[in-house]
């Protein structure tokens, strides 16, 4: 009985081709793996080393994320701006030309015409105002038929398009420059079609 398994421990393993399949590596230790971790995480002992090391962490964290934002990289994104639905308004609003980006803007000018003591002048605040009004309303209210109208064609699930009149909106009132994140298509070319 004895002799037989010492012969069956003696008989050399075949040396055929064997069938490799997986990551290409070994897996490592777990001593291996927490001692990688320990380097990457490794804090001088020194206590104001320490803080300023923390710090220069943190401040290439967030200029990282900042990077992420401008180039709309989604896993840096707030979550009000993620997903294909608003990367699609981003980029269609983006591709118009429109008056309410310059809103503020005009507001304010008119708002300082307001203050010259002159009759005339107030009376042309008045039409000045009412009409800058009306267009942005109009022109605001052309941009939103045309994104839902697309909206529709490329998301036909109501539930996807939720809340996106309000971004877009809020999208267009910015001026193009300050848009976060930052605009990816020309102004004057179609929006690209979404990659879902």
């Amino acid at each position: 009985m004895f002799k037989k398994r010492s012969e069956a421990q003696n008989v050399p393993a075949e040396s055929g081709p064997t069938d490799v399949s997986g990551k290409g590596r070994a897996t490592p230790s777990r001593r291996e793996a927490e001692d990688a971790r320990r380097q990457a995480l490794r804090v001088p002992k020194d206590p104001k080393a320490a803080k300023a090391a923390a710090r220069e962490r943190d401040r290439q964290a967030r200029a990282d994320a900042r990077a992420g934002i401008m180039v709309g990289d989604e896993k840096h994104l707030p979550m009000r701006d993620r997903g294909p639905v608003r990367r699609y308004v981003r980029d269609f609003v983006d591709s118009k030309f429109s008056l309410a980006e310059y809103f503020i803007f005009i507001a304010v000018g008119i708002l300082v015409l307001g203050f010259i003591p002159n009759s005339q002048v107030s009376a042309f605040v008045s039409i000045a105002w009412f009409t800058v009004l009306v267009l942005v309303i109009v022109d605001t209210a052309s941009v939103l038929f045309r994104l839902h109208r697309s909206l529709r064609v490329y998301f036909p699930d109501k539930q996807d398009r939720k809340g996106v009149s309000l971004y877009a909106v809020l999208r267009l009132l910015q001026m193009r420059r300050l848009r976060l994140p930052k605009p990816q298509v020309r102004r004057g070319t179609p929006a690209p079609p979404p990659s879902k």
